[in-house]
This record gives structure tokens, sequence and C-alpha cells, in this order.
């Protein structure tokens, strides 16, 4: 089975049982998450595999982590990953890509990604929950970091924080690959 079939699978899986232990129905999940009815049947019939936008407002209606959302299985305290187990969750024909690194649902969704943005390639990302905060650290490149439509260039070796409450962006602008690495971090859902 290949990674984008274990991904569809635990994806099936993980929603219909957070959707449960909600207690919320296909209508009201809808409702929460902006996404189609339909669109969550398919996901959890295992019929198609949702863009990156599509699974973070699932998973941010339901108050989980993506990575909680597409976990195999849930294991001891401590939790490998190993680079095959990473879940890319966004690429791009000329190499970009977005992986989940590791995450945890301790005081809420705490996540680790590893980005790579090919000169011209980017990434938008709608608001997310009031709260949440993404922290960048760029390893090779200048990211261009748009926040509320404002951008801000941040250079390899440097570092940003910001509240993503907002609709934001990833962009790299430049001719050189862009590395980063990322954490964000979502309240507890209420």
């Amino acid at each position: 089975m290949s990674n984008l079939d274990h991904l569809t699978q635990s994806l099936a899986r993980n929603l219909k049982r957070w959707r449960g232990e909600r207690g919320f129905t296909l209508d009201s999940l809808a409702a929460r998450s902006g996404v189609s009815r339909g669109m969550i049947i398919q996901i959890e019939q295992a019929r198609t595999n949702p863009s990156v936008g599509t699974a973070v407002k699932l998973a941010d209606a339901l108050g989980v982590s993506i990575a909680t959302l597409l976990d195999r299985d849930h294991g001891p305290q401590v939790r490998v990953v190993a680079p095959d187990e990473r879940m890319r969750m966004w690429s791009t024909p000329v190499g970009s890509f977005s992986e989940l690194l590791v995450g945890t649902e301790l005081r809420g969704p705490f996540e680790l990604w590893s980005w790579r943005l090919e000169p011209g390639d980017g990434s938008e990302s709608d608001p997310h929950p009031d709260g949440t905060t993404e922290l960048i650290h760029v390893t090779e490149g200048v990211l261009t970091l748009i926040v509320d439509g404002e951008p801000h260039a941040v250079a390899a070796g440097c570092s940003a924080a910001f509240e993503a409450n907002v609709p934001h962006a990833y962009r790299n602008d430049g001719t050189e690959s862009l590395a980063l690495t990322m954490a964000v971090s979502v309240p507890p859902a209420r």
C-alpha cells in the first residue's frame, strides 16, 4: 500500500472516530468546518484524498491536530517518527512540498513541519482558530511570509512568529530553493 493509500485510509478512519467522539453529525461538522457534507462522506469512505486546506479545516473544526487526524495508530507516550513515516501533505511538480514531521495533542494540537519551496512556488492558508500561533525558522533561501496581506522577508538563519488567525501565505520569490521548519500550536477545542 502506498503512502497516499495509508494517508487516505487513516484519514477516513480517524475522521469518523473524531466526529463520533465529538458527537458531530455530518451536517454539524460541515457547518463547523465549511467543508461540504458530500466531501466529508467521500473522505470517511476513503474515496478521495482532500486538499491540505480541507484537512486543516476538518482538524480545526474537530479541535485536533493534523497529526492526530492522520495518525495511523495511537501508541506509547514517546512516539518516534521515522523518515518514511512522515506525511507529505502538499507538493508541486517542481519539487516544493510540506511534510508533517510530528504532532501531539497535549494542551491542544502542536505540530512540527518541514517545508521546501522551489523558486516561484507558494502556498496559501486560510485563518486558523483564534489563539493559533506559528513559529518559522528558515534554513535555506528567503521566505516571503504574508500575514493578513502584509509581506515579510525571512532570510536563512532568521525566525518568525505570528498569530495565524488571519489569512497567511508562504512564498519563494527568490531564485534559490527555500527550506524551513514550522511549529504550529492550536488551542484546545472548547
